[in-house]
């Protein structure tokens, strides 16, 4: 199993970088260093980077850098493909995504046009709304609850 060989790599780092944790999910690994220092968090990211790319090339493996975070999976999974087959799973009268990743933008494009889609920033996207914050996200979210 992939992951197996991955997890020391990624606890090798979280041992060397204060801070920094790993999330184990399904279908991917994923090192966190929002809480790090900054300059060391990215110095640090920078490296795992250079090592997961050589580590990695002879396997179908992705490396995605998101938002203070390194994600580790398989390349044939992404959340394009996990919102479309939750789509064809069922029958929905209103779907509402947000996102604030760049990994986001593959969820974006599979949704139908009648979707709600919002991107938490200002960056280039497919969502067809966009907040600035998450202060904004929580604001709009309890706007859904009252």
């Amino acid at each position: 199993d992939w992951m197996e060989n991955i997890r020391p790599v990624l606890e090798s780092f979280v041992d060397r970088t204060p801070g920094s944790f790993i999330e184990e999910k399904n279908y991917s690994l994923a090192w966190h260093y929002r809480k790090t220092d900054p300059d060391f968090g990215n110095l640090r990211a920078s490296e795992l980077n250079t090592v997961l790319t050589s580590l990695i090339a002879n396997d179908d493996l992705s490396v995605l850098n998101g938002n203070k975070v390194m994600e580790i999976k398989s390349s044939n999974v992404n959340k394009g493909r996990a919102t479309a087959r939750v789509l064809g799973e069922g029958d929905y009268d209103f779907v509402f995504a947000i996102g604030d990743d760049w990994t986001d933008e593959f969820m974006f494009q599979e949704l139908p046009d009648e979707t709600v889609t919002v991107k938490v920033g200002r960056q280039k996207t497919q969502a067809r709304y966009f907040l600035d914050s998450i202060g904004e996200v929580r604001g709009l979210l309890q706007k859904f609850v009252e």
